[in-house]
Formats: C-alpha cells, structure tokens, sequence
C-alpha cells in the first residue's frame, strides 16, 4: 500500500460516524413526539373510560337500597374517597363513620356524667355508657375487619348490635327524665340500618 493509500484507510475501514448521527436525530425526535402526543391524548381517552360522575352515580344507586337514602348520601358525598371506591369501598366509609359518632356519642356521654346530674338522670346515662362501651372498643371494629376480610354476615352481626344497644340506650330515659341522647341514638340506629343494607347487597353479589 502507498503512502496515500494508507492515508486514506481509516476512512474506508471505520463507519462513519456523521452519517450515524443523522439517523438517531431524526428517530429521538419521533420518539418525543410520540411521546408528548400521548400525554395529550391519555387524559381524553380517560375521560371517556371513567366518566367524572361515575362515583356519585354509584352513590345514588347504593344508597336507593337502603333505608335512609339521604343520611346515606351526605355521610358518603362527605367523604373525598367515596368518588373514587366500589361498594365495598362504601360500605367502609359508612361503618367507619358509624364507629365516628358511636365513639363522639359515648364521648358526649361522659361528659354530661362529669357534670353530676340528679340522680335518675346520672344513672340512665351510666347505663347507656355501659351499653355503648363494648359497641365501640369491640363490636364495631371487629364488624370492620369481618367487613375487610370479606365475612359479611359476621359485619352486619356487630353492626347490627350497635343499632340495638343505641335503640336500648334511648329506652333507659322514662317518665320525666328527658334524653340528651336522641338526636345521637338515631343518628347511629340509622347509620346502622344503611350499612346493613350495603353490605347486604355484597352478601348478594
């Protein structure tokens, strides 16, 4: 080989390297575009597989089974999560929020005994302290892991039981002794009915 020859080799015998470059450039850019363009499309495309109301849809049909339909309403449509769940999913919310005003109502309990009423008041309260204590340290919680683990009739069983002790409770003020406590003892007798009723229909699917 001569001296021009051999001057000229690396060219023919390494690939060159421009003509690599202009291949990549033009295929990173129609990877990008591709890219940006889905991003636009993807919220487009959601949009129509999961319609926007489709959570209060689900709200309204549940909540027709139940005995309460707008306790069962307002309880749900307060909670942000309720957009976004199945019946099981409702169902939770609905007992987690039983065991909310269970435990304020025995919370509220304590609070007027602190206060040393007259005696036949004193001792109806106490009783309904007593009624709503196992309601909320044991039945209810574990209506809510039965709930988790898929034993519905063991839930509406504890469930269940707090609408009874509530209903007991409202019995203990007789006569002359008016109760603090009705507003609170419905308001968990009915919370009771409509988580019921839901996981009645799970019992059902």
């Amino acid at each position: 080989m001569n001296k021009l020859d051999s001057s000229l080799a690396p060219f023919f015998s390494s690939p060159p390297i421009f003509h690599s470059k202009k291949m990549s450039c033009p295929i990173s850019f129609l990877l990008l575009l591709h890219f940006v363009l889905l991003l636009m499309v993807l919220p487009i495309t959601q949009s129509f597989v999961f319609p926007l109301d489709e959570g209060g849809d689900l709200i309204v049909k549940t909540c027709k089974k139940t005995p309460h339909y707008d306790l069962c309403v307002s309880t749900l449509q307060s909670n942000p999560q309720s957009s976004n769940t199945d019946v099981p999913g409702l169902a939770h919310i609905i007992s987690d929020f039983l065991l909310a005003k269970a435990t304020d109502t025995l919370d509220y309990i304590h609070g007027l005994l602190k206060q040393s009423p007259e005696a036949e008041l004193q001792k109806a309260l106490a009783n309904c302290a007593e009624l709503y204590i196992p309601v909320v340290k044991f039945s209810l919680p574990q209506a809510i892991d039965a709930l988790t683990n898929g034993h519905f009739g063991f839930a509406n069983y504890g469930i269940s039981d707090a609408a009874k002790e509530a209903d007991a409770c409202e019995k203990e003020f007789s006569g002359s002794t008016e109760s603090p406590l009705t507003d609170r003892n419905k308001l968990v007798d009915n919370l009771s009915g409509v988580a019921v009723a839901i996981i009645n229909l799970l019992k059902g699917s």
